[in-house]
């Protein structure tokens, strides 16, 4: 079948090259795609929130399948769209996709099934947000209760911090006129619990874990994301059982309960704290950059595992057992102000796999067109050969503008070193 993929980073890069891997998806297009992605696929320049012309596009070229992957086109409908015309998509209806698009619905959900996640307060006005969080312990979690491309959650370590963040997402409508949820902080370590889910059906995908933070040793601002690996040592078969038993499969049950069931990909963002597994946030797509270390583990045929979600029947995940561990190379000055257009050279002088985030082509050349550029996988029998490998395939790469995380997996590297 033809099969459309909606985005241009690199997990819709991971998502195209899975789909290659599949005997069923005889011609991929990706709109818009990226310089990596022209590669194993037609680019349709069509932007991600352009829904009706997506779909216009689908119905005269004859797409069998179209797998969404930013919260953007899903948080515009771009899922009812296509259903209402007959067209067969992956991905959740825009009610469904609340679970991300609103962090105040999520954890409502969550209070009423009885869910494990951080105690909450939501504030629309400054002052009560403010006053409220003055009268706490820090330090404090602020959550923009809407999307804002990973940089919406601030951890305040003093009330100077906490009031320019609330000035931010209250006074100055940084992401958008909306409110602000006020959470318990909780201390542990995170992990990412992706599934695919079709209603009440519930199938697991391989556990990973990404970095947050800019610079080595999980110092500087926070970002969409600066390296992943997978699979995890420090969680355990009791604790993936539990995670599913108690958060994923139950959310799953509460939808369909609710009237909007989940049908795409549920994303657990988790963490193991001494009290026990609790929800940090929900997804309503793959992770980015998890799904560029967990897809290429992926045995079974993904067109299967896509079309059997839309349809609503049983499917059977195999997965393989090596480690993969990524590195983002980003642009420098990111999270905040960076220049574009840089010339990357030296990537076909990489053994491994390069996914491309932010890039466009410029006739031969390849130029950085974003804030994370490239994300570089390494594979390996253990994780510290999937580094090694990742870090050999990075000093390969020649960019000027670009700078990475060195220590991607230290936290499973020094459990596994113990």
């Amino acid at each position: 079948m033809k099969v459309l993929v909606i985005g241009s980073g690199g997990r819709e890069h991971a998502i195209v090259d899975a789909l290659t891997r599949s005997p069923q998806a005889e011609k991929i297009y990706c709109a818009p795609g990226n310089a990596g992605i022209a590669r194993q696929a037609e680019c349709v320049p069509i932007r991600e929130t352009e829904v009706e012309r997506l779909r216009d596009f689908a119905a005269a070229e004859g797409i069998g399948l179209t797998v969404v992957g930013p919260e953007v086109a899903l948080a515009a409908g771009i899922v009812d769209v296509f259903k209402a015309a007959g067209l067969r998509i992956f991905g959740p209806t825009k009610a469904a996709a609340r679970i991300e698009s609103s962090k105040e619905f999520a954890k409502e959900l969550m209070a009423r099934h009885g869910i494990p996640t951080a105690g909450f307060r939501s504030f629309t006005e400054y002052e009560a947000a403010r006053a409220y969080v003055a009268g706490r312990p820090f330090p404090a979690v602020l959550k923009y209760d809407g999307l804002a491309a990973g940089k919406g959650v601030v951890i305040a370590q003093t009330l100077e911090e906490a009031d320019a963040a609330l000035r931010d997402m209250l006074l100055d409508d940084r992401f958008g006129a909306g409110k602000v949820v006020v959470e318990d902080y909780l201390e542990g370590p995170e992990f990412s619990f992706m599934c695919f889910v079709s209603g009440r059906r519930v199938w697991p995908m391989a556990l990973a874990q990404d970095h947050k933070r800019a610079y080595d040793g999980d110092r500087g601002p926070n970002t969409g994301g600066m390296g992943a690996y997978s699979p995890l040592p420090f969680i355990t078969a009791e604790d993936e059982k539990y995670a599913l038993e108690h958060i994923l499969q139950p959310v799953a049950d509460a939808m369909a309960d609710e009237g909007c069931p989940f049908e795409g990909v549920l994303y657990g963002g988790l963490m193991k704290t001494a009290q026990g597994i609790r929800v940090i946030e929900f997804n309503a797509r793959f992770g980015d950059p998890e799904t560029e270390v967990v897809l290429p583990r992926l045995r079974s045929d993904i067109v299967d595992i896509f079309c059997a979600v839309a349809e609503g029947r049983d499917a059977r995940l195999e997965w393989h057992d090596f480690a993969t561990l990524g590195i983002v190379l980003a642009s420098k000055g990111y999270p905040g102000a960076y220049e574009k257009g840089y010339e990357i050279k030296g990537l076909d002088r990489v053994g491994g796999t390069v996914y491309h985030m932010g890039t466009r082509a410029d006739g031969d050349r390849v130029l950085t067109a974003g804030g994370r550029v490239l994300f570089v996988v390494g594979q390996g029998a253990t994780l510290a050969e999937a580094r090694e490998k990742a870090l050999a395939d990075v000093a390969r790469i020649e960019c000027d503008g670009l700078f990475h995380r060195t220590d991607i997996g230290h936290r499973a590297l020094d459990e596994t070193e113990k």
